[in-house]
Parts: C-alpha cells; sequence; structure tokens
C-alpha cells in the first residue's frame, strides 16, 4: 500500500483523529493515530503488518518485541509473517521488563517494533531491555513515525508511513486555541 493507501485506510476506520490530544510522551498534538481502529480488524492488520515485515525479512530476524500495550498487535502480526515469535514489553515499578515468563536468548537477533512513534521513548526503552538481558537489537520498525524520520534510535528503521506531525510541549502558549484535550494512549503520566 501506498503512504496515501495507508492514511486513507485510517480515516476510513476511525484512527486518525482531529482535535487537541495528549500523547503519551506528554507532548501535545492537533492529530492522533489510534493504530488500534485499524488493527482490529485482523485482515487489515495483517496486511499492514506483512508490508512492514518485508523490510526485516532478510535481516536474521529471531524474535520480534514491541512496547506494551500499542505494539503488541504488530509485533504478533510482524512475527506471523517473519515466522518467528512475538514479544512484548511491559512495565514494572516504571521500568520496561520482560514478564509472564517471557525471555530472550542471548545473542538473539531482535526486531523492535512499535504502532506510533512520536519521540520513541518507550522503542528506546525496549532496545535498553534487550541490551541488557544479551540479546541483539538489529532493527526498528513502526508502521506510523510521527516525526518524519527525525528520530535516532541508534540502528536502522523504517515506517510505514512518516509524517511531520506537530507536537507542542505541555506550556505552549498554542494550546489555549486547540480545545480541551482529551488523552488515548495506554500509558498514565507521572
Amino acid at each position: 500500500m501506498t503512504k496515501q493507501e495507508i492514511i486513507k485506510l485510517f480515516e476510513e476506520t476511525g484512527a486518525l483523529l482531529n482535535g487537541h490530544f495528549i500523547l503519551t510522551s506528554g507532548l501535545h498534538s492537533k492529530q492522533y493515530f489510534q493504530c488500534a481502529q485499524v488493527l482490529k480488524y485482523p485482515e487489515l492488520a495483517e496486511r499492514l503488518c506483512a508490508q512492514l515485515a518485508d523490510k526485516f525479512r532478510h535481516q536474521g530476524i529471531d524474535v520480534v518485541v514491541a512496547p506494551a500495550v500499542g505494539g503488541i498487535l504488530v509485533a504478533h502480526e510482524v512475527a506471523r509473517a517473519l515466522k518467528v515469535a512475538a514479544l512484548f514489553a511491559e512495565r514494572q515499578d516504571g521500568r520496561m521488563t520482560l514478564r509472564r515468563n517471557f525471555s530472550l536468548e542471548r545473542a538473539a537477533g531482535v526486531l523492535v517494533v512499535e504502532d506510533v512513534m512520536t519521540t520513541g521513548g518507550s522503542v528506546r526503552e525496549v532496545i535498553d531491555l534487550v541490551k541488557q538481558v544479551g540479546a541483539h537489537p538489529i532493527s526498528v520498525g513502526c508502521i506510523v513515525d510521527r516525526s518524519a524520520g527525525k528520530i535516532d534510535l541508534g540502528l536502522p528503521y523504517h515506517a510505514l508511513i512518516s509524517l511531520p506531525i506537530e507536537s507542542f510541549s505541555p506550556d505552549d502558549p498554542a494550546l489555549a486555541n486547540l480545545g480541551p484535550a482529551i488523552k488515548p494512549g495506554s500509558r498514565n503520566l507521572k
């Protein structure tokens, strides 16, 4: 699918929202990508994630790991396309960790995936976790990169769509013109 086809798919499924949103990173935005609204359709999730998986098919990926919650379906579908295992990391006491008896073999080649990246914070935490347990992060993939490629994760990465979507700091005076903010993300701010 082309970038325009993916954006249209997000619009048709209600996954691209306009308004005033507080992002997981704490930044504010006029647009919000609620990937769960498109990924709730298994055939669409399979199609999007298979396209993402194609970018990593020949990189020696042994396992796909994502931050919970948004990346879980992405990890599952990308791993299915690559015919490898899918794991997800969760926050426990403020730190990303592997729970549920998940483990990574030392030197395993890991693809870290996410649904939407704005700052890459959760993905960086997962990359650090992968390194801490002795596995080898190879690449990063996501469905939507809100930074238009400006995120530096120290690894090669690919996004299905990469857009320059404006984000605002919580104290930006421009927020007064956006109306009341809603926080549709999955992580509570501290």
